[in-house]
């Protein structure tokens, strides 16, 4: 996923949630200015940023990167792309934190 990915993907899911920048924001601990900085992709999160972020908009990293439909169908599944190695490897941190 790329910086405009990204981007997006943090605006619609905000969005999805009627949440405004500025709610966002305080939910996740950071800055409005970051948040708007983060959607516009001029900005990209670090993934302790995005862990806060994710956090402020009710889900985990791992779902931010895996998107489903209602009925749990995978719509664009970024992490399918992924080798067993790189699976493990990305499991292994996301438990770590």
């Amino acid at each position: 996923m790329d910086k405009a990915e990204v981007a997006n993907r943090i605006k619609t899911l905000r969005e999805a949630r009627k949440l405004t920048q500025n709610a966002l924001a305080y939910q996740a601990g950071v800055s409005p200015t970051y948040i708007y900085q983060l959607e516009r992709g001029e900005k990209s999160p670090t993934v302790e940023y995005l862990d806060h972020i994710c956090w402020g908009l009710g889900m985990t990293i791992e779902e931010f990167f895996c998107t489903k439909d209602k009925s749990g169908n995978e719509t664009d599944d970024k992490l399918s792309n992924l080798t067993a190695e790189q699976k493990k490897l990305l499991n292994d941190f996301l438990n770590s934190l």
